[in-house]
């Protein structure tokens, strides 16, 4: 049973090396799952192109390389034992959560994903409070939604940059490298930092191979009964247990259909995918994988959970 994440080394780390390039004032972001790459692992690339990344929650701090300055994106009702991450507060309930954690944070404004975020009238508020708590406030934060143009999010972040002092530094996410460096065209005299996970990792995803091994081949007849849930089998053929379910993240996908691909043809799933196995029935006279044979995954990277890598000199 094995779901694996295949990647040409050399021209996706090409990829990343040039998005950091175009984006000065990078910080990667390995939240959940490390974008399919495993938190630990992508922790330890993103350090060879910035000294700060971005993480999810606290829970997500243990376990990251020496030497790397984590900012935790989420704001966090109990304070880290380590002082040395920077916090994201959004609010001055969040601020109040923190007593006694002595630390920098970063101050997250509001904008139009109404998530979290201070509003103006806040503002002051959230900066002296946070400051009188023995807090350093060292960026301000706007994370515009995924939908949307880049003018769009440009927008959000504007609506903020005449409340903010030049010596402010500035942390945007949900940009393009065009719309980035548009930004920083428009406010020259600001400090900007990005933050980028999906356009960094997954930007090209022709170096990235998603698949699962063929555990078990059985024939069957129509009516059949078999499964979890003892559904009928709609036709005369095999059935064909892929090792790979729930557990890795692989489930139908959102219009009902199947992720699982063999041949150039979609295998149709019997029942939904099951914790470490996926069941599909083939027809009698289609193209079948074998035992041991692997099959691609159409899964998102984000909700993957791969048993293993293989890095490929491609």
């Amino acid at each position: 049973m094995t779901l694996r994440l295949t990647v040409e080394r050399d021209p996706w780390w090409r990829h990343a090396e040039r998005v950091a390039r175009d984006a000065p004032g990078l910080v990667p972001v390995v939240k959940g799952n490390g974008y399919g790459f495993g938190r630990a692992r992508l922790a330890e690339l993103a350090g060879k192109l910035a000294d700060t990344i971005a993480v999810g929650t606290v829970h997500e701090l243990a376990g990251l390389p020496a030497g790397l300055t984590p900012v935790v994106l989420t704001p966090s009702l109990r304070p880290p034992v380590d002082p040395a991450p920077i916090l994201t507060v959004g609010s001055l309930r969040h601020i109040a959560a923190l007593d006694g954690w002595r630390g920098r944070v970063l101050v997250k404004l509001a904008s139009s994903m109404r998530r979290y975020g201070t509003s103006r009238d806040e503002l002051g508020a959230m900066v002296s409070t946070a400051q009188g708590s023995g807090l350093e406030v060292v960026g301000f934060s706007v994370h515009p939604p995924v939908a949307g143009s880049d003018d769009e999010h440009l927008d959000d972040i504007a609506a903020w940059m005449n409340v903010l002092d030049p010596t402010d530094e500035v942390w945007v996410s949900h940009l393009s490298l065009d719309g980035y460096a548009a930004l920083r065209d428009a406010w020259p005299d600001h400090r900007f930092r990005i933050r980028l996970g999906t356009a960094l990792w997954h930007g090209d995803k022709r170096y990235l191979q998603l698949g699962a091994d063929v555990l078990d081949v059985r024939p069957t007849r129509v009516d059949d009964r078999v499964g979890y849930r003892q559904l009928p089998v709609p036709c005369d053929g095999h059935l064909v247990m892929v090792g790979a379910g729930t557990a890795h993240g692989v489930q139908a996908r959102p219009d009902g259909l199947s992720p699982l691909h063999f041949g150039r043809r979609r295998l149709a799933l019997l029942e939904p995918p099951h914790m470490h196995t996926s069941m599909v029935v083939v027809p009698s006279g289609e193209p079948m994988p074998a035992v041991g044979q692997w099959i691609d995954v159409q899964c998102p990277l984000i909700t993957a959970y791969p048993d293993e890598w293989v890095w490929t000199d491609g």
